[in-house]
């Protein structure tokens, strides 16, 4: 089992490479007449949107099946609370650490400095919901349709009551759980089944990005790439190791050996949603994590845990700034990290995700909207890093709560070669 859960990973890497240097083939040959019909919107587009939709597929069931097992086995109204305080505390702590250290770097190397904003551009945004307003939708008034929605955060509010329900409504809960725990075996037999498919997936989606973006895209925003870039590898390789050998005093090298392939297909699949059943999967398997910590701080950061979108904010909002010749106050970086540190909870839930929220903070601090259009190029491209990231600081976080709570088997996260 071990052997082909290596060679999945192996093989999800080269389905990987092989979608970039495919993708970029084509964007060079041009990208049109038959080639762009028959292949970029043709066979990739299908296989990929398949391939996501399978993903998708899987979502729903498996959070609120996860969760609801999750709930019975905390058997404590008081540690489920616990639980919830300790994850959601430490998800807007790393995502007010993430968009402060993207502040730094971007007022430290200015990227919107000397370059010159058309004032003509316009970019049209869905209006960002009011804070209230995203408090109130947490709580289903219709579980049925939050889960036929995919409304993630209705359907974990759901699942955790109907857990605690199952608790204490005694035997006839316990046989309704027996039922959950057989579904709970079939999904991940589906996640393994999907699984074996994941490389030409995750080739189709990566050739159709690169065949239709191009590297080119990258040149004219060079600065700003680069730098966006370079401060999701800092917040995923530094920041994170670190938090979770202070607070853990678990080894990171050993963490990141663990969970190498989930970051690697965040990136391909843009979807920490998507990515949510390799991620699960992971946590118990290679990093020890019971399921009751796992399946209630997983899907909850798959939901609210946007470091990379806070990353992308921060530095944004300086190099717009910085192209529109505007100078920020210290109080103007204050409300960038309040507001982008808030919003991200209610991100996932939002059409347009990074840029909605983005067209938000930048109304909090007097920018103009309108510079938001300037990095649409590139942002699908920087996307795929910040899933990767996300991910990684879920999978931190989780640690670090299973660790508080005595939910974590040393033995499988020092392992070599974990068990499947």
């Amino acid at each position: 089992m071990t052997k082909k859960r290596n060679t999945l990973t192996l093989h999800i890497l080269i389905g990987m490479a092989a979608g970039l240097i495919a993708g970029g083939l084509i964007n060079l040959a041009g990208n049109d007449g038959w080639l762009k019909a028959a292949v970029t919107d043709g066979l990739f587009y299908v296989v990929g949107r398949v391939f996501l939709a399978s993903l998708q597929l899987l979502v729903v069931p498996l959070v609120f099946i996860s969760l609801v097992c999750g709930s019975v086995a905390l058997d404590d109204v008081r540690k489920v609370g616990r639980i919830g305080l300790k994850t959601v505390g430490l998800y807007l702590f790393t995502t007010a650490v993430a968009v402060t250290l993207a502040l730094t770097a971007a007022v430290i190397f200015q990227p919107g400095r000397g370059f010159e904003l058309s004032t003509d551009t316009t970019f049209v945004s869905s209006e960002a919901p009011p804070l209230a307003d995203i408090l109130i939708a947490i709580f289903p008034s219709n579980p049925v349709r939050a889960m036929a929605e995919g409304n993630m955060l209705q359907v974990i509010v759901c699942a955790v009551l109907v857990g605690l329900a199952l608790v204490m409504a005694g035997d006839p809960g316990k046989r309704i759980l027996a039922l959950a725990e057989d579904a709970n075996v079939v999904v991940m037999k589906l996640v393994t089944i999907v699984m074996i498919v994941a490389p030409y997936g995750v080739f189709a989606l990566l050739a159709r990005t690169f065949a239709t973006e191009g590297f080119g895209a990258i040149a004219p925003l060079a600065k700003y790439f680069i730098l966006v870039l370079a401060v999701l590898l800092v917040h995923g390789l530094v920041t994170y190791p670190l938090l979770l050998r202070v607070l853990t005093r678990l080894n990171p090298l050993q963490f990141l050996r663990n969970i190498r392939a989930v970051p690697v297909f965040a990136f391909s699949t843009a979807s920490s949603s998507a990515t949510l059943p390799v991620a699960l999967a992971t946590a118990e398997k290679r990093l020890g994590i019971g399921n009751p910590v796992a399946s209630f701080t997983l899907p909850l950061g798959a939901t609210v845990n946007m470091d990379g979108t806070a990353i992308m904010q921060g530095v944004a909002t300086v190099f717009i700034a910085g192209a529109y010749g505007i100078e920020m106050s210290l109080g103007d970086y204050g409300m960038v990290v309040l507001t982008a540190t808030l919003a991200s909870i209610g991100t996932a839930g939002v059409p347009g995700v990074g840029l909605v929220m983005l067209s938000m903070v930048l109304s909090q601090v007097g920018l103009p909207v309108e510079g938001i259009a300037l990095i649409v190029g590139v942002d699908r491209l920087l996307d795929m890093v910040r899933t990767a990231v996300n991910v990684t600081g879920d999978l931190v976080v989780s640690c670090v709560v299973a660790k508080s709570e005595g939910q974590i088997d040393q033995a499988v996260f020092d392992a070599e070669n974990p068990a499947d």
